[in-house]
């Protein structure tokens, strides 16, 4: 959930000093102290490296990602580890499928992509695609230039605030444009806030309410539903952050698997073990 808005540091918060050059100002207007020039200099030399349609990705992913994300792909770029965001080469025998969601979306990419290793070419929208105002401005971005046979989508826990009409009506000009794809489509449930705490920043009546609002509208056309709020529910107290929307390794492995078999039963695929 970090779709704040970029602004300047301080000096004081600066701990490398001033910029010396126009590079680093720029950078340091962006991204605070939270990406180095040195850094963002040696991961344009290796995206230099990287074939074009690679290339491609990386600038789709620098623009989307934001001053939370970006750094961090920039660091674990150069530290050669594989993230949500890795660039997906498509075996051309398999589906292709597309998943959109938010960081807890972001949290179980992996899991899934590694769930159906060898049966579906498993991509996600180069984002933490936030609410579903976000959705509308950047999903032609995110849908890109491929064709998708299943696009398994969540927009809740960064609409808890918004009014419910406007939230449904969101997500009614949504499905309707991710429904000219032509791909079979898949709701992700909003999975529970936690139990409350010092720092209750989604509440259980704000879940409930996303999730009434939500399964209307895709229960209206048709869209099947990926229960992970159901799946993870009993599992919260080991899996889940404490006083935190989000979810430890485990709860992401446990809902990647979850969003693995729901892919596949939409594909009628076969199972995964």
């Amino acid at each position: 959930m970090h779709n704040d808005p970029i602004v300047t540091p301080s000096r004081a918060q600066r701990p490398n000093g001033e910029p010396t050059n126009a590079d680093e100002a720029a950078l340091q207007a962006k991204y605070g102290d939270k990406l180095k020039l040195a850094d963002y200099a040696a991961y344009r030399r290796l995206v230099g490296t990287l074939p074009p349609e690679e290339q491609a990705w990386e600038r789709v992913l620098e623009a989307q990602l934001g001053n939370f994300y970006f750094p961090w792909h920039v660091s674990e770029r150069l530290a050669g580890t594989e993230n949500a965001w890795a660039f997906v080469r498509d075996d051309p025998a398999l589906p292709r499928a597309l998943l959109i969601g938010d960081s807890i979306s972001r949290g179980y990419t992996l899991a899934a992509r590694k769930a159906l290793a060898g049966k579906v070419n498993l991509h996600r929208a180069p984002a933490n695609c936030g609410p579903t105002q976000m959705g509308l401005d950047n999903i032609e971005v995110w849908l890109g230039d491929g064709r998708w046979d299943l696009i398994h989508f969540n927009f809740g826990i960064h609409d808890r605030r918004t009014d419910p009409a406007v939230y449904a009506a969101n997500l009614e000009t949504l499905v309707a444009r991710l429904r000219r794809t032509g791909a079979r489509l898949v709701w992700a449930r909003t999975t529970p806030a936690p139990p409350p705490g010092d720092l209750e920043i989604f509440t259980a009546e704000e879940c409930d309410r996303v999730n009434r609002v939500a399964d209307e509208v895709m229960r209206k056309h048709g869209i099947p539903l990926d229960d992970l709020h159901a799946g993870i529910l009993p599992h919260l107290a080991e899996m889940q952050n404490p006083n935190d929307v989000h979810f430890k390794e485990a709860g992401y492995a446990f809902m990647g698997r979850l969003v693995a078999h729901a892919i596949l039963d939409a594909l009628k695929e076969a199972p995964v073990e």
